[in-house]
């Protein structure tokens, strides 16, 4: 049984660093505050990917926790609230 679990870990960490050897997962995450088709939203998503996603989306903070993100859109009327791009 632990044989079994070794193997699966070391499967998983190999996996992972394949990943972001690959850059298609980020292990320096962002959180970001967009205005998104005139509405704030606190996402982690790249500019390109938002734009891609919402289609019009501009960036307006970008911030090392979620929370500071949050507080952040709060101070702006929160997760929601309506916004324009600059």
């Amino acid at each position: 049984m632990t044989t079994i679990r070794l193997r699966w870990a070391a499967g998983l960490g190999l996996g992972l660093a394949s990943l972001l050897a690959a850059g298609l997962v980020s292990a320096d995450v962002k959180y970001r505050l967009y205005c998104a088709n005139g509405k704030l939203e606190v996402d982690s998503r790249t500019p390109e990917q938002m734009r891609r996603a919402r289609g019009q989306a501009c960036l307006l903070g970008e911030f090392d926790t979620k929370a500071q993100a949050e507080a952040a859109a709060d101070q702006r009327g929160g997760s929601g609230a309506p916004c324009a791009c600059p």
